[in-house]
């Protein structure tokens, strides 16, 4: 599938002076610097098309960091999102995720939500040291370290939204909070979404 290079991006990270992506950047970038990929062909946008296209245009190991702010929910295959990020990513890189979590009222409100994300998610997918509760790989090879999760809370109702923001950092202290809201409070004190930061190996 073809993809539109607005801004010469592909050349400039081939020389080294562009290094950062965000994929999914939509109309508003959050880090300028970086190069923005995206379906729709918004001003901010660099790379415009389908992120496996994108991915695949790439030279290996160029990348150093990766930003993606609710966009890895609108993927249907995960595992092969991974592999091309460890692909162009160099040893050492930042893959900085953030998406809805689950419980979060509006996410089922959305049609072009794919993928549910929870605690856990990154742990299938990745080499993990976190948490207790282990979970398998299912033959997987690991290209990323889960370094750190954090629950985030928040609401678009602005009283709503600072009580939680207020009360929310509470959960992330330990990682038995984490999993204790998950597992017993996630419905009742629903969080908004969640913030994952992983390495490439």
């Amino acid at each position: 599938m073809a993809f539109i290079d607005k801004s010469g991006a592909l050349s400039s990270l081939g020389r080294g002076e562009r290094n950062a992506l965000e994929l999914g950047c939509g109309a508003r970038k959050r880090h300028a610097n970086a190069i923005g990929v995206d379906a729709l062909d918004y001003p901010g946008v660099d790379l415009v098309g389908d992120v496996f296209a994108v991915l695949e245009a790439i030279p290996a190991g160029t990348v150093r960091t990766v930003h993606a702010y609710h966009f890895f929910e609108h993927v249907d295959d995960l595992p092969r999102l991974l592999s091309e990020l460890a692909r162009v990513m160099a040893p050492g890189a930042l893959l900085d995720v953030e998406v809805p979590h689950f419980a979060n009222p509006y996410f089922y409100s959305d049609p072009t939500h794919a993928k549910f994300f929870g605690l856990y998610t990154f742990s299938y997918l990745a080499r993990e040291t976190l948490f207790r509760r282990k979970v398998p790989q299912y033959g997987l090879e690991p290209a990323f370290e889960l370094r750190d999760v954090r629950l985030q809370f928040d609401s678009p109702f602005p009283f709503r939204g600072l009580f939680k923001r207020a009360v929310g950092p509470i959960f992330n202290v330990t990682r038995w909070l984490q999993e204790f809201h998950e597992e017993n409070l996630c419905y009742l004190f629903p969080c908004y979404q969640l913030r994952f930061e992983l390495i490439r190996l």
